[in-house]
């Protein structure tokens, strides 16, 4: 302090709000370092750029977030979300061989999982059931690392995150496992009934396996403007798509009439609808002249209890059965359109060419996002250190170690070690769980094995390089000859759709050409 008289006082400043002067966004300090197009995954990267704001809007913002608060409370208490952990996950084998589908990751350092909680969360709906049947041992324990809400105070001690495990329930063939969608939710019914539940109105119903930004009390409030039993999410599609999904006809004013889960030939063509009458141009309704259920789902929690218990008690799906039926037998099922981004991630191409495009520039989708963000575990790594390398149009997770190497069209995740000489292109390195010391790393190679990561003068190309893999020196992993589908688990390979997977926790030798 210039002024003598004055005592020196220390300023504490908060990290979310201090920005040193060179502290760019995130292209514009690419740009600087030779980086074009590539993010490095920083955590609550978010914040920094919603702070940089005048007194005037940080009043505003004030007032927006006490009445959001409040909001969410509300919504909290009426609105109750179950997401559905899928099933087996066979079209995304072998990313699923040990783990179950919404544990899968994405984007370098999130999960699946991470996209529906965050959109409840952000949407103010504090109330979580997760279904799950598969594999799930690494989904409950990043659930419970990510999602603790401890006594639920934050959302006026109302709010919860609770794993419903499969068990065997008493039912028609005997005691049996989850079904399918519907009879997974039949089996955990009596929930919705409990007192901690009383104050619920709509059950939200989710899966756990969709890439999308959505605001959930939109979908509710429309779902509650005109009285429906069920509102399903619905986004226009084209004929090559169509079959993939649940498709509907609607009236003017948005009501189903009807309702065909993945038709096949003329029963495709059947369902082929004017789509203009979704607000579609023209043009857009002659491209995209099918309405798809994105298979989320808003329920009156009493329509919902009186379908799987009363009305269709035999059925086990929703898209598949009790939908078509309540449509048909006259209930009130309506139609709510979602024209932003989605993607549904159900097999090992659509994960792979949904994981390369978030790092297009611009991209389709931003886990960037201070206003809705993804959240997802809490670590504590270092940033990504990057020697020496040219990258474009990549994602580089926290932790990693690149030198001397070629990133470019990938996917960098949590750990990964990539070595000098590598060229990484059109591919997606999942990462590492644990690091190698520099001694353990010289033990490994001196008893004739591969350290954690990818070997130096390695060529990676339309692959996908699954946890804690150990690729080998001057490997080549790019299919050049085309081959759509081989399984060789024994060696640690996997084609699918012609994309090499490298299975979870295999060695590839020094030298190996796939």
């Amino acid at each position: 302090s210039k002024d003598k008289s004055k005592p020196y006082r220390a300023q504490r400043m908060s990290p979310q709000c201090s920005l040193p002067a060179k502290c760019l966004p995130s292209r514009q300090l690419a740009g600087k370092h030779r980086l074009a197009g590539t993010k490095l995954n920083a955590t609550r990267a978010h914040v920094a750029r919603s702070a940089i704001t005048n007194t005037s809007k940080a009043v505003a913002s004030q007032v927006a977030d006490e009445t959001s608060t409040s909001s969410a409370i509300f919504n909290s208490k009426s609105v109750a979300a179950v997401i559905l952990g899928g099933g087996a996950g066979t079209r995304l084998y072998p990313l699923t061989k040990s783990r179950a589908k919404p544990a899968v990751p994405i984007g370098g350092a999130y999960r699946l999982i991470d996209v529906p909680m965050s959109n409840c969360l952000n949407s103010g709906i504090s109330k979580m059931y997760i279904l799950t049947q598969f594999n799930s041992v690494s989904l409950n324990r990043h659930l419970a690392r990510t999602y603790n809400f401890g006594n639920g105070i934050m959302y006026g001690g109302s709010g919860f995150v609770e794993v419903l495990a499969a068990t065997q329930t008493p039912g028609l063939g005997g005691k049996e496992w989850f079904q399918g969608t519907a009879d997974a939710v039949r089996q955990y019914s009596w929930l919705f009934e409990d007192i901690k539940n009383k104050d619920v109105q709509d059950i939200v119903i989710l899966s756990g396996d969709h890439l999308y930004r959505m605001d959930y009390m939109a979908f509710v409030a429309k779902h509650r403007e005109v009285n429906a039993d069920i509102t399903i999410g619905c986004l226009p599609v084209d004929e090559e798509r169509a079959s993939d999904f649940g498709l509907m006809k609607i009236e003017n004013t948005g009501r189903i009439t009807e309702f065909a889960e993945k038709p096949k030939g003329p029963a495709l063509t059947a369902m082929a609808v004017d789509t203009s009458i979704l607000g579609l141009s023209d043009d857009e309704a002659k491209a995209s002249p099918y309405i798809a259920s994105m298979g989320i789902y808003v329920f009156k929690k009493s329509a919902l209890l009186n379908f799987l218990n009363f009305e269709y008690p035999k059925d086990n799906d929703f898209g598949g059965e009790i939908i078509p039926k309540a449509a048909a037998d006259g209930y009130h099922v309506q139609a709510y359109l979602f024209t932003d981004y989605w993607e549904d991630i159900g097999t090992i191409k659509s994960f792979f060419e949904a994981n390369l495009a978030l790092a297009k520039n611009p991209p389709q989708f931003e886990f960037y996002d201070a206003r809705a963000p993804i959240y997802t575990s809490p670590r504590f790594l270092p940033p990504a250190k990057v020697e020496k390398c040219h990258v474009k149009d990549a994602i580089i997770s926290h932790g990693c170690s690149l030198a001397d190497c070629s990133v470019e069209d990938a996917i960098i995740g949590l750990r990964s070690q990539i070595g000098r000489g590598c060229k990484i292109m059109h591919a997606m390195i999942i990462g590492a769980d644990f690091y190698e010391t520099d001694e353990q790393k010289a033990a490994i190679v001196e008893a004739g094995g591969v350290p954690v990561g990818i070997g130096e003068g390695c060529t990676i190309s339309n692959a996908i390089i699954d946890k804690n893999a150990r690729i080998g020196k001057n490997c080549i992993i790019s299919n050049a000859a085309g081959v759509e589908e081989l399984e060789d688990e024994e060696n640690g390979v996997y084609i699918r759709s012609g994309i090499v997977t490298i299975l979870r926790n295999a060695t590839i030798p020094d030298g190996t050409i796939i």
